[in-house]
């Protein structure tokens, strides 16, 4: 029953499905998510610009460094989940994250800058991992907070939130690249971080009326317990989670395939740091603008009208088109037309139909399976696509006939997003806890 209420919350309740008990936990929510979001688009243009800078030939050497970074990240984190109460081990990984980006802004800062290049790098690759690990454990949160059924109504609404950080984001770096040193800007997301903490806090505070474990005998406030490599076996054990393995596997290599298909046309296409970093906020903020009005509008009702299957196999359908147009035409105007619709499809659609699939599953799977595929499965895939990108550069296939290939890859993950998604109906509506590992 929802109460009558001031105008914000009145509009609040004709923009999405939300019930009066559930409005502070959205809100928080909300907040948490721009504060991430936020944090982490001020550092992409950066990062990307840094990848750039050490030469476009080396990225797949990074791709690389990243997934060795998620190797050795995961099982601390995964240690922190069995000893810690929730509370504790989200601010320990988010205030980690924090003192590694002050390591970097002073050796960004005291280094010459024909000295940076390797620091450069080494924060391309921190920057991949960070992204990574703040938005898995932002979700896994979010999915152990919120139960199934509030999981579609408010997942869309929750992602207005982050869209609106990370345009915020974007557009706080494209505004000030010009008029500050870049470096600067890494202090702003240490601060965002600090926010995204209190929201945590003030989230793990609110009445558990709001908090929907897989079992009543799981306590949010307790220690998830179990073994650090746990989540690991797991997802070898359940077919399910193996389906949202493959799901993960083939978006980031047809996603890697794009962002070395960027790096060539951007390094052709445009000369000077300022001017590679600027257009890459441009991109973000054209991403990000376009996913706020998709998430307010259109996702709630998306998901509601076709379901979870084919909700997420828009994505893989709209590359599929995608790809085969950047074959045809190679050029800057395609390749930006697909990247921000790609990008927005998946923030705006695909993720929070994406997130709804861990629902279903056990508190631990959700912090522990669920971080690593969402960190080291994601930039496996990286390094499986970065490489044969590379590959199939070396035995002659020009763009065009790389952008060619990606097609029937995208199909596969087409049908894979269709087996996944009915997949969770049919666990939702059995109800069984835990059931996808048995």
């Amino acid at each position: 029953m929802r109460r009558s209420s001031g105008a914000p919350t009145r509009l609040l309740y004709r923009v999405v499905d939300v019930r009066s008990d559930e409005v502070r936990a959205l809100l928080w929510s909300c907040t948490y998510f721009f504060c991430v979001l936020a944090a982490y688009y001020v550092l992409r243009p950066i990062r990307d610009e840094m990848g750039i800078a050490g030469g476009v030939r080396n990225l797949p050497w990074l791709f690389t460094g990243t997934l060795v970074g998620m190797l050795i990240a995961h099982p601390p984190f995964a240690a922190l989940v069995s000893r810690l109460p929730r509370l504790r081990f989200v601010s320990i990984t988010y205030r980690f994250f924090m003192a590694n980006i002050l390591v970097f802004f002073a050796l960004l800062k005291v280094l010459p800058e024909s000295q940076t290049i390797w620091v450069g790098r080494a924060f391309f690759i921190w920057v991949s991992v960070f992204n990574l690990f703040v938005v898995s454990v932002f979700w896994a949160f979010m999915v152990d907070l919120f139960s199934v059924e509030q999981g579609k109504r408010l997942f869309g609404f929750i992602g207005v939130g982050g869209t609106l950080g990370a345009v915020a984001g974007s557009a706080f770096t494209a505004a000030l690249v010009a008029r500050i040193q870049p470096v600067y800007l890494l202090l702003g997301s240490v601060l965002l971080l600090e926010v995204a903490v209190l929201s945590v806090r003030r989230l793990s505070a609110l009445p558990q009326m709001t908090s929907r474990t897989a079992s009543p005998k799981e306590d949010p406030g307790e220690p998830i317990g179990g073994r650090v490599l746990a989540g690991v076996g797991h997802v070898f054990r359940s077919p399910y989670l193996l389906g949202i393995v493959a799901y993960m596997l083939l978006y980031t290599i047809t996603a890697t395939f794009l962002y070395f298909q960027q790096a060539e046309i951007v390094e052709r296409v445009f000369e000077g740091r300022a001017a590679r970093t600027g257009f890459f906020a441009r991109i973000d903020l054209l991403v990000n603008v376009l996913t706020v009005g998709t998430q307010v509008f259109l996702t709630g009702r998306i998901i509601k009208l076709l379901g979870v299957a084919v909700t997420l196999a828009l994505l893989p359908l709209l590359c599929m088109v995608g790809f085969a147009g950047l074959g045809l035409v190679p050029a800057v105007g395609v390749l930006v037309t697909f990247q921000v619709l790609r990008r927005a499809g998946n923030f705006a659609v695909a993720r929070p139909a994406r997130e709804t699939l861990y629902t279903v599953v056990s508190r631990e799977d959700k912090y522990k399976a669920k971080n690593f595929i969402d960190t080291f499965v994601y930039r496996a895939g990286d390094q499986i696509g970065a490489w044969s990108y590379a590959a199939m550069g070396w035995i002659g296939l020009t763009m065009t006939g790389i952008a060619f290939a990606a097609v029937p890859i995208a199909g596969v993950w087409l049908l894979v997003a269709l087996w996944i998604g009915r997949k969770q109906t049919v666990i939702a509506r059995a109800n069984v806890p835990g059931g996808i590992t048995k």
